[in-house]
């Protein structure tokens, strides 16, 4: 299984300090930077974005190196690729339920020499996610919370699309967005996720650097649990 990546949420963030408040994840022993573009109260996704292009640009050149882990709840996603890459995205994230052609724009963000990312919401199964496009796909994102504001409360009846997706795909990332923190880690951990997206879990925290190591604690002695019942 791929190593384990935690990618704290900055829309949790003070958005007043956002370059400090990356600095300060990357230093308590985050990977990457989740940066969530999010839509409406009602589940729809909108045609704009939260965290644009402006911004991330400034993040990535006050935060050099930055891993900017981008998930796109938009509509037509399509459409943001270019900026996004141009402002420093290493990784853009879209929902399945937002496009019509998921090959097609998989191979647009490759051409951009971005990572894709392919994510679904708590009503999505995972089967429709085909072996062709977790195959294309770098990262598979299981949405445990619906798009929309963060402090949901997570939904465990998602996870068994986890453990899907980690036996069809068993060398991919696999990654975990919404209500996760050391409270919900274990399930996560266990189905296969090894790319924890955590928001309020750890900017809320007094102790962030805490928070980090137990989710990555936690996901390396999964991982060393399934490794083991498979020798």
């Amino acid at each position: 299984m791929p190593r384990a990546i935690i990618s704290p949420s900055v829309l949790a963030s003070d958005f007043g300090q956002l370059t400090a408040e990356c600095k300060r994840m990357i230093k308590g022993g985050a990977e990457w930077l989740h940066m969530g573009n999010s839509c409406n109260l009602t589940s729809h996704f909108v045609p704009n974005i939260t965290m644009g292009a402006p911004i991330l640009s400034c993040v990535s050149k006050g935060v050099p190196g930055i891993f900017m882990d981008c998930h796109m709840m938009v509509a037509e996603p399509e459409k943001w690729v270019n900026d996004i890459a141009d402002a420093g995205g290493a990784l853009y994230c879209f929902h399945l339920e937002a496009t019509s052609d998921p090959l097609s724009l998989i191979n647009t963000i490759h051409g951009r020499k971005m990572k894709a990312g392919v994510a679904i919401s708590p009503d999505t199964p995972s089967t429709s996610i085909t072996d062709e496009i977790g195959e294309a796909a770098d990262m598979l994102l299981v949405m445990t919370v619906y798009p929309g504001p963060g402090g949901q409360k997570f939904l465990d009846r998602c996870v068994p699309k986890v453990s899907d997706l980690r036996t069809r795909f068993p060398d991919k990332d696999i990654e975990v967005d919404g209500g996760v923190g050391p409270k919900t880690i274990g399930v996560c951990a266990d189905a296969g996720s090894n790319v924890i997206v955590a928001g309020t879990a750890i900017f809320n925290d007094p102790m962030p650097d805490n928070v980090i190591a137990l989710l990555k604690e936690t996901v390396n002695d999964a991982q060393a649990r399934i490794a083991a019942s498979k020798s």
